[in-house]
């Protein structure tokens, strides 16, 4: 059995990536994320895979693998991965058949794994864990469990890294959980804002947040100065001291007001729309992230830059089922969806379609 995996460095995605949970008006579930990276694995695409996919949790490298990290898939996902090693399937994010959405996120600095699984649980390597809880568990509740009770995320390497990593999940009930592995432990935290991006921890960018209380969405009036009045000349006072900068801590606080001041939509098509907008305002723009340390470059490592971007945006849906996204390069939104793939037996890839995709009207008009 091959156990030959793509640059560790595009799994561990060294980055600045964001993910936020909305809701529609008519109640429908969102969750969304930006992945921002200085490239993307070869082979990095669309990707479904069948209910009953036979896989391993963790492959560590060893010839002849444990018998509990051979698994069976109970619900079939779809989300951004790879087929490179069909015993090992990898999401970087994705939605299941029941709804349940999620993806990981780069936690540098922090993210702490068990050196060995726990006595009777599952050993699960860190950028296998979404596959593995989507494929296994229909709500945020089950993944809590699966987290706590059945598995342990171990810093067995791949390609002789571990890469840190933490966690975002949602599903219909509108909660969202994140799972930060630390150093005293395994950290799942419930009924969150819907809001995550990189280090610090969670707790941590929920209390900066009181450093922003003053920030609304209603213009400030008048000020008056020395018994003279200066009326408001422009628009946008009330966000004063919204961060407008690409750090983690920035980019939690400005989707944190975003998400509570934006409008939703009042269905799904309108909601998808506004929160490809939302996600624009978090977005690296290419030249403005320059990364110091670019990672281990290999031949399985493809468009590098000098620069970390949001390379796409993916938006899914937890009633529709439709997993949407766009790419740097083509805004145009495109999407699958999971009830029609759920018909296919086989694992299947949808290339990103990354070229640019202009729409000419000229000659759709008509004369007068």
């Amino acid at each position: 059995m091959s156990h030959i995996l793509p640059a560790i460095s595009d799994l561990a995605m060294p980055s600045g990536c964001s993910s936020v949970s909305w809701e529609t008006q008519d109640h429908r579930h969102l969750w969304g994320r930006n992945l921002d990276f200085n490239r993307l694995a070869q082979g990095s695409a669309i990707t479904y895979f069948p209910a009953g996919t036979d896989y391993l949790s963790c492959v560590g490298g060893a010839a002849d693998p444990l018998p509990q990290t051979k698994q069976q898939s109970a619900y079939a996902c779809v989300g951004t991965g790879l087929l490179s090693v069909p015993s090992a399937p990898i999401l970087f994010e994705g939605i299941n058949e029941k709804g349940l959405m999620g993806g990981q996120l780069y936690y540098r600095g922090f993210a702490h794994f068990a050196s060995q699984a726990e006595s009777g649980k599952i050993p699960l390597q860190p950028p296998l864990a979404v596959y593995h809880l989507l494929a296994q568990c229909d709500t945020v509740e089950q993944v809590a469990q699966v987290i706590r009770q059945q598995v342990s995320l171990v810093d067995a390497p791949l390609l002789g890294t571990v890469p840190p990593l933490h966690w975002c999940f949602s599903d219909r009930t509108g909660e969202t959980i994140v799972i930060e592995p630390d150093q005293d432990g395994v950290h799942i935290y419930r009924n969150t804002i819907g809001v995550m991006t990189n280090s610090p921890s969670y707790p941590w960018h929920r209390t900066n947040l009181l450093n922003y209380a003053g920030i609304r969405d209603l213009d400030y009036d008048t000020v008056e100065m020395a018994g003279e009045q200066i009326p408001q000349c422009f628009s946008g006072s009330g966000a004063q001291g919204l961060p407008g900068d690409w750090s983690s801590p920035s980019r939690f606080v400005r989707l944190a007001y975003l998400k509570k001041y934006c409008c939703r939509g009042a269905d799904e098509s309108a909601g998808v729309s506004n929160f490809f907008h939302l996600f624009q305002s978090a977005a690296f723009p290419l030249g403005m992230v320059r990364v110091s340390q670019p990672g281990s470059i290999t031949a399985l490592d493809e468009g590098v830059v000098p620069y970390d971007y949001t390379i796409y945006t993916a938006v899914m849906c937890s009633e529709s089922l439709r997993f949407y996204w766009t790419s740097y390069e083509n805004q145009r939104i495109q999407y699958v969806d999971l009830h029609a793939l759920k018909e296919r037996k086989e694992p299947v890839q949808y290339d990103f379609g990354r070229q640019p995709d202009f729409v000419c009207r000229t000659d759709s008009l008509k004369e007068k």
